[in-house]
């Protein structure tokens, strides 16, 4: 799936899939606030409840995360001088929940799982609306696939129909798949 954008209360926020999971763009969601984007998550990372949430995240979803690395991030969030950018804690910890494009179009994608954290500090009424929009997408593939569900149980069942009408007995042979597939032969 490419990227696409969806509207949550007048902002567009990007989604892309990455190794077969959603993720949703930090940066987006941060433009509803007047600071910058970057700086917002940096705040967001800082956190000791977020490093909580992302370090417990991560050990149920990534065998590959280095937890031991996380000590060192929650001594640094209690000291105010300290930054935590998104790409030092990927790289330390080879976390999967976020990742962090450079560049003029790049920004910093999480997992839904995590993005819909980053929305509740950041504005727990607009965790709503993106909660809401999720469900919303989440109906819309469950309808596309059931409806593709029934296609198929459809179109089986009509195979069935036509392999038990070929079985009849005195049938005209023009009619009758069994008898063209022993003509032709």
């Amino acid at each position: 799936m490419a990227k696409k954008k969806i509207e949550v209360k007048g902002l567009k926020i990007t989604f892309d899939r990455i190794n077969d999971l959603d993720y949703v763009s930090l940066t987006d969601i941060a433009k509803q606030s007047p600071q910058r984007a970057s700086l917002l998550i940096r705040s967001w990372l800082k956190n000791s409840s977020t490093l909580l949430f992302l370090e417990t995240w991560e050990k149920l979803n990534n065998p590959n995360f280095k937890g031991d690395q996380m000590d060192a991030f929650k001594i640094s969030s209690m000291e105010n001088r300290n930054i935590i950018t998104p790409k030092q804690y990927i790289k330390s910890t080879d976390a999967i929940g976020l990742v962090s494009t450079p560049g003029r179009y790049g920004g910093t994608l999480a997992h839904k799982d995590i993005a819909l954290n980053f929305c509740y500090w950041l504005s727990p009424v607009f965790q709503v609306y993106m909660i809401r929009k999720f469900q919303e997408l989440m109906q819309e593939e469950f309808s596309r696939k059931n409806l593709q569900w029934h296609i198929s149980k459809i179109t089986d069942n009509i195979d069935e129909v036509r392999n038990l009408l070929d079985t009849i007995p005195g049938q005209l042979p023009e009619l009758n798949r069994l008898n063209y597939a022993t003509e032709e032969e």
